[in-house]
């Protein structure tokens, strides 16, 4: 994995897939890290040269011990396409990363040919769930917070499969440094482009998990609804739609960018 260093600070990067195919770019939830997306790789990876990176605060990226900004973070993009030479990308982002990509199509929209924004939400709030989760995560640490999203990220079906991929998710949870978890936890709370979206003209797919209880339908139909032209796609799932439904998830990504 190549690691990218933007002035003084270093983000771990995979790239894969053929040179000269389309670029398609991952950004992670909070929590998680570029290894969220290990079951679409195979798949995509054939499709697409894919760029998948650690967002800052989390994985081998740079945590600085301070709050972040969605800006701060599309920025964080940007210089990670800056520097690998993209002039224009794919994006799909889910939850964090779907806030990344909402931010880019507003700011930096020639950067954009089709964005997937997966179990998002233009505004998450209110601020003392945020503050309250900062504290949670900075005096109990991450495997508290691991165990608090199970129920939030899986559906209660999901979870009783006792799938593999529950537990490999859950740590990388537990791997993420607490203050790092932190600074994005406050980029979320002080986020609000439900306004600045009604703007987008770049091609949209938004991607809904009918059991999400953390961005939970009404956010993803809200986002569709301000966006001219976002087609929506609803999945049986709870947050991350891309690990309890990889296949549908994977599809539905590929037929939107193809």
């Amino acid at each position: 994995m190549p690691r990218i260093t933007i002035g003084s600070e270093s983000f771990n990067v995979a790239i894969d897939g053929p040179d000269g195919a389309p670029v398609l770019m991952l950004s992670n939830s909070l929590g998680a890290s570029l290894a969220m997306w290990d079951q679409q790789m195979p798949v995509w990876s054939k499709a697409f040269r894919v760029v998948r990176y650690d967002s800052r605060g989390h994985g081998g990226s740079t945590a600085p011990d301070r709050p972040y900004s969605i800006a701060e973070l599309g920025r964080d993009a940007l210089g990670i396409m800056d520097a690998l030479g993209l002039k224009e990308v794919n994006w799909c982002g889910l939850s964090k990363g779907g806030m990344v990509g909402m931010w880019l199509l507003t700011h930096a929209p020639q950067r954009i040919r089709r964005a997937v924004l997966a179990n998002t939400s233009a505004k998450m709030g209110p601020p003392d769930i945020w503050n309250a989760r900062i504290r949670t995560a900075r005096e109990q640490g991450m495997t508290v917070m691991s165990e608090a999203m199970r129920p939030r990220w899986f559906s209660e079906a999901f979870n009783a499969t006792g799938a593999p991929e529950i537990d490999r998710i859950l740590g990388l949870i537990r791997s993420q440094p607490p203050h790092g978890y932190a600074g994005c936890c406050a980029a979320i709370r002080d986020m609000d482009q439900r306004e600045a979206i009604r703007a987008i003209d770049r091609p949209v797919m938004v991607i809904i998990g009918a059991k999400d209880p953390a961005t939970p339908p009404a956010a993803g139909e809200l986002i569709a609804s301000r966006i001219a032209g976002a087609r929506t796609v609803v999945l049986d799932a709870a947050h991350l739609s891309n690990v309890e439904q990889p296949d549908s998830f994977g599809s539905a990504v590929l037929e939107f960018l193809s």
